[in-house]
């Protein structure tokens, strides 16, 4: 944090006003009237949104593909890695980025990411064999990492306060067609093109974005937050740090996916490395949410990491004990991007700030009560259709904190300190997603429903089976994890 940073006493964390010192003003957003999509905004606006709409499209479609492809490569005992490839590269990036766009910027990141990205499918998409395929997703996952932290960065520096909220609504929203149109579009050119040209077209739609952006960002955001001093050097202890958080994450992963007592070694390795590792790259105080910016940083990760790990097992409880078919169990969840959507617009209201922390609270509660509802649908009275419903206000409440998280980390960021921040929060999303999913499947695989690694397999087979304990040991946990998030949203203000 800047030295001229208002804090909190207790945490050393940013209260609500950061002042910005003095010397950085020069890079920060111009003080222009209108909102996102006003003249002096719609280009850059209709830029990164068009590249957070790529990379949504990318990640509903290529799931959709996934499978075809580890059949045609004979790669299914690698279908898992193609997968954690992805997230375990994206973590080293992302404190790549934020050093990166801390010291000199977030063009350079937001170019080499984009480029990263698009070479990442090309080389999976026209991999000859399965390593070659999981390296492509490695290479797509460091594109991924570099570009979510430098767009955080963008923001901060490009756009004022108040049209922050409205921005991180756009991003919400444009993943409302992908999730819905993704799956679709790219069975369809799987059945009829191969699945290689789900990943080879991507790239070609990337030019676009591209040449609305970049030019709007060298003008706004580009370069040091202070241009009268020089750029400091790179910590290359957080960049270990971030190097041992991806080994370890990879590990854990890797662990997960063995079914013998061996698989402890990778485990407890993977636990050593990460430990230090957390500690180094999240802010101090977030392991026990301490007021502003830590708990921030916390209920980010307790948030995407209870509802991913419910949602996961959503697909496969309606194929397995309600009958459904693959597709109807997936439409069952196609609400949920429209109604998260519509909890993002809800918090970028202007006259709705001041009830920002109550919203994130009520928010948190609604993803609570949509988990603990869905595994209901076990009793064969209940309708099908309660689980979609309580499902959308789950996603709504989602919505509300997802963006509000977002909003809340650049308030509480320094300038010079926006990249590092930003890189914080998407560690604690990535990296709880994987430790919940890891411990959910635990409890779903001992109380005799099968490993995480087949829960895919399972839901395209239509299988069918009965272990309601199972589901119940699934969403009750994660209902409870998510309800500690409306406690931990009760602290992301810090104390004046």
């Amino acid at each position: 944090m800047s030295a001229l940073e208002p804090r909190d006493a207790d945490t050393g964390t940013a209260t609500d006003e950061p002042s910005i010192p003095a010397s950085a003003l020069s890079s920060t957003a111009p003080a222009e009237t209108g909102g996102v999509l006003g003249r002096s905004y719609r280009a850059l606006s209709i830029g990164i949104v068009s590249v957070v709409f790529l990379i949504a499209f990318e990640a509903t479609a290529v799931g959709t593909a996934m499978p075809v492809a580890a059949r045609e490569l004979d790669g299914i005992p690698l279908y898992a890695f193609a997968f954690s490839a992805y997230f375990t590269t994206s973590l080293f990036a992302m404190v790549l980025s934020g050093q990166w766009a801390d010291r000199r910027g977030p063009l350079g990141p937001l170019a080499a990411g984009i480029s990263a990205f698009g070479a990442g499918l090309l080389l999976s998409g026209t991999a000859g064999t399965m390593w070659l395929f999981v390296a492509g997703r490695a290479v797509q996952g460091l594109g991924g990492g570099l570009v979510i932290v430098a767009l955080y960065v963008v923001i901060s520096r490009a756009y004022p306060e108040r049209l922050r909220p409205s921005i991180m609504a756009a991003f919400a929203a444009s993943w409302v067609i992908p999730s819905v149109v993704g799956p679709l579009a790219s069975g369809t050119v799987t059945e009829h093109l191969g699945w290689r040209w789900v990943f080879i077209g991507i790239p070609v739609l990337v030019v676009f974005p591209l040449a609305l952006a970049l030019p709007a960002i060298r003008r706004r955001a580009s370069g040091p937050p202070d241009p009268s001093a020089g750029a400091e050097p790179y910590d290359r202890r957080r960049i270990l740090l971030a190097l041992g958080i991806s080994l370890g994450a990879g590990l854990l992963q890797y662990a997960g996916q063995q079914r013998n007592w061996l698989a402890l070694l990778p485990a407890a390795a993977g636990f050593a490395l990460l430990v230090p590792a957390v500690r180094g790259l999240l802010p101090p105080g977030t392991g026990r949410a301490a007021r502003g910016l830590p708990s921030v940083v916390l209920l980010r990760g307790v948030a995407a990491g209870s509802f991913i790990a419910a949602e996961s097992f959503v697909p496969l409880m309606l194929v397995t004990e309600r009958g459904l078919s693959p597709t109807l169990a997936g439409l069952s969840l196609a609400a949920g991007g429209g109604t998260w959507a519509l909890g993002s617009f809800v918090q970028s209201r202007p006259r709705l700030e001041p009830y920002r922390e109550r919203l994130m609270v009520g928010g948190m509660v609604l993803v609570a009560a949509a988990i603990a509802a869905a595994p209901s649908v076990l009793i064969d009275a209940v309708p099908v259709w309660t689980l979609a419903v309580a499902w959308a206000f789950g996603c709504f409440g989602m919505g509300m904190v997802i963006a509000s998280t977002s909003v809340l980390l650049l308030k509480l960021s320094a300038p010079e300190e926006a990249g590092a921040n930003s890189a914080a929060l998407q560690i604690s999303d990535g990296l709880s997603n994987v430790l919940l999913l890891a411990a959910g499947g635990a409890a779903f695989a001992a109380l005799g429903g099968g490993t995480v690694g087949a829960v895919h397999e399972a839901v395209e087979a239509g299988a069918s089976g009965s272990h309601p304990g199972a589901f119940a040991a699934v969403f009750l946990p994660m209902a409870g994890v998510a309800l500690v998030g409306a406690w931990v949203a009760s602290r992301v203000r810090a104390k004046a």
